[in-house]
């Protein structure tokens, strides 16, 4: 397996929630995490606003705010890719 940035990883989790809410195994097996990261990344995305937990589904979803990231995030990947492709 590659190396993966916190960035990376952050996006991952971010588009796997972004389908409707997600619970926390189905975000841990799509951005390939073990449950002790898994907490330290949901709680780092919750408290900066790009994730939010609803309790009453036991879900999470992407904000508006996460989905911002994820755009510039895709932007920036296109523009890196486009450029080492050359």
């Amino acid at each position: 397996m590659k190396y993966r940035s916190r960035t990376e990883i952050i996006a991952l989790i971010l588009e796997t929630a972004n389908s409707g809410g997600v619970n926390k195994t189905k975000i841990m097996y799509k951005a390939l995490l073990s449950y002790p990261q898994l907490k330290e990344y949901l709680s780092a995305l919750i408290e900066s606003g790009l994730l939010e937990y609803q309790e009453s589904m036991q879900i999470y979803k992407t904000t508006d705010k996460g989905n911002r990231f994820l755009h510039v995030y895709n932007q920036l990947s296109e523009l890196i890719t486009t450029k080492t492709k050359r």
